[in-house]
């Protein structure tokens, strides 16, 4: 179902030449980005006076918000600005947000006051200071749902060489890459930037992901003549899909399809000409030709797009509804990715020394899931592939429903894992008196928090990467951003669900005073209960994942987005205009 897309016809570019620009302008914006919101929590508790359950549900909330525009940015980039574009500008939206973040630190009237563990209330902040944080988090929000979708897929354009067999392999082997570098890059931002923010200050610490956003967006912006830049399709995709389910409705009164080439309606501007699949035949009843002398103007092209619709744009349909089951799998796997705000508070009361004289701040122990998530990919890409490819057949060694599917069973594990420690920490803080005191240390290293993390870093590696090229390789070229932001959304979908098991799990167990689970206090709650509630619904989402899994059909595995295409010597195909 490959668009025949126009891009710049110029051999000097493109290629891997293009990649440091890119690289680099993701890994800037994600240090710059991961570094202001990974400490965040401990922000907002001491100058916005916000308990720990407030505040991550609001961090859930506007991660979520930013996941969730990325699905807007992939539309915007595929069938308006291309994707050149939607980088560029999102870059700069990032760049406004992270200024005005700074700011709050800056001028004392944007925060309120800070309020001592031992004042019993304390004053909130104001409408006007909560609407600047709030502009802040919007910008970058918007920012994130252009980049995140779109940089990923501009890199790929830039090695996209139809002609070359070793193109494929290239093109997924650059996935790993760049997914590694953007695990650096946040490794840098949970190490370097936390540990500004904790030994110079909030004003400082967010005035270095300012200067970062200033390197971002000029190393983008420099590279700019050596890309090749892919026209957007000018026909809104998303329109066009919601055209094709309503016009399948609308004749859901007549019969299938009939198998003859000229029943059914083209786009003219495919290079193969398709013939409706077999799954999902309902839908084939959108490029039904019923009466050519209603359904057809005399150019030839759909007198109501909403009653007929081309083959392509259905196929089109067809591949994004087989693709939903399986990435509702993936919610679970982020939402337990989503417990790094309560682990702050945690490691924040433990003896975090790793030498006598270097302590590591509270919020860098998630540079131990970045670590392994890096180390895991590449030892996949540069030991384990060339291994099992040679069992499995595969280019890729495991499939990525298999790496799914491993991905998801590691998650779970580093939950159970996660919950244990926790009961442990707590037992030990109650038994040193310290049950009312949530800032005393705990005779208990935090590096007991570092095999969970381990745990969830090859878990995301895994998870991850699979779904991606899962993807990437099922949706149609044209849809490739939004291939892309799905992964993106996911994320978004999993922080409303985790925000929503926060605030709901705050509220069921604070009933008639008692102390809640989540309560900022976390030796006086019981984190452990929440993260045995995670362990478990992990458990329940690995079991529904191997049911959706029987849903795909074996070769699905090492699916390509070729589509069904019909031999030009059965019948002529009518080849019309799309309105």
């Amino acid at each position: 179902m490959d668009t025949e897309i126009e891009v710049e016809v110029n051999t000097r570019k493109g290629g891997l030449k293009t990649m440091p620009f890119i690289i680099l302008n993701e890994s800037f914006e994600r240090i710059a980005s991961y570094g202001s919101q990974t400490n965040l929590i401990i922000y907002l508790m001491t100058y916005y006076n916000m308990s720990a359950a407030t505040s991550t549900t609001f961090l859930g909330l506007w991660g979520a918000l930013s996941s969730g525009l990325a699905l807007v940015g992939a539309i915007i980039a595929d069938s308006y600005w291309g994707r050149f574009n939607a980088v560029a500008y999102g870059t700069i939206f990032t760049f406004i947000g992270v200024v005005i973040l700074w700011l709050t630190s800056m001028i004392p009237q944007l925060t309120t006051l800070a309020c001592s563990h031992f004042q019993h209330v304390c004053n909130g902040p104001t409408a006007f200071q909560l609407a600047v944080l709030f502009t802040s988090f919007a910008f970058t929000s918007v920012g994130a749902g252009f980049v995140r979708p779109c940089s990923i897929m501009f890199g790929a354009d830039q090695l996209e060489q139809k002609g070359n067999p070793e193109n494929k392999k290239i093109v997924e082997s650059y996935f790993n890459w760049y997914y590694a570098s953007t695990g650096v890059a946040t490794m840098i931002a949970v190490t370097v930037i936390i540990y500004i923010q904790d030994r110079f200050g909030w004003q400082i610490g967010f005035g270095v992901p300012v200067i970062l956003m200033v390197l971002s967006v000029s190393t983008f912006l420099i590279g700019s003549p050596l890309y090749i830049k892919v026209k957007p399709d000018k026909e809104n995709l998303l329109l066009g899909l919601f055209q094709a389910g309503v016009a399948a409705f609308r004749k859901r009164k007549i019969g299938h399809p009939l198998t003859g080439c000229d029943d059914y309606y083209h786009s003219p501007y495919e290079t193969e000409v398709l013939t409706p699949s077999k799954d999902f035949r309902c839908l084939n009843r959108a490029c039904m030709i019923e009466d050519p002398q209603r359904d057809l103007n005399p150019d030839g092209s759909t007198s109501n797009p909403w009653n007929l619709c081309s083959v392509e744009r259905v196929e089109s349909l067809k591949a994004l509804v087989k693709v939903l089951p399986m990435w509702s799998t993936g919610f679970m796997m982020f939402v337990d990715m989503n417990v790094f705000a309560f682990s702050v508070l945690q490691t924040k009361t433990m003896d975090r020394h790793i030498f006598p004289h270097f302590e590591v701040p509270a919020a860098s122990f998630s540079v131990f899931l970045i670590i392994s998530l890096t180390i895991w990919i590449t030892f996949y890409d540069r030991v384990l592939v060339p291994l099992l490819s040679k069992y499995t057949g595969r280019s890729r060694g495991l499939s990525p429903v298999t790496r799914m599917r491993i991905g998801l069973a590691v998650s779970c594990m580093s939950m159970t894992l996660s919950a244990i420690t926790e009961s442990v920490r707590r037992k030990r803080a109650i038994a040193e008196g310290h049950e009312d005191d949530p800032y005393a240390l705990v005779n208990m290293s935090a590096m007991w928090f570092v095999p969970q993390y381990a745990l969830l870093g090859v878990a995301e590696a895994t998870h991850g990467v699979g779904q991606i090229e899962f993807f990437y390789t099922l949706l149609p070229k044209s849809m490739a951003s939004i291939a892309s932001s799905m992964y993106t959304v996911g994320i978004g979908v999993s922080s409303l669900i985790g925000s929503f098991l926060v605030s709901s799990e705050d509220w069921l167990t604070s009933r008639g005073g008692k102390t809640s689970w989540l309560a900022s206090n976390i030796n006086k709650g019981h984190l452990d209960y929440h993260f045995w509630i995670l362990a478990f619904m992990s458990f329940l989402n690995l079991l529904y994942f191997l049911v959706v899994c029987r849903f795909y059909e074996t070769e699905n595995d090492e699916m390509s987005r070729s589509p069904h295409v019909a031999d030009e010597e059965e019948c002529d195909y009518r080849l019309l205009h799309e309105s």
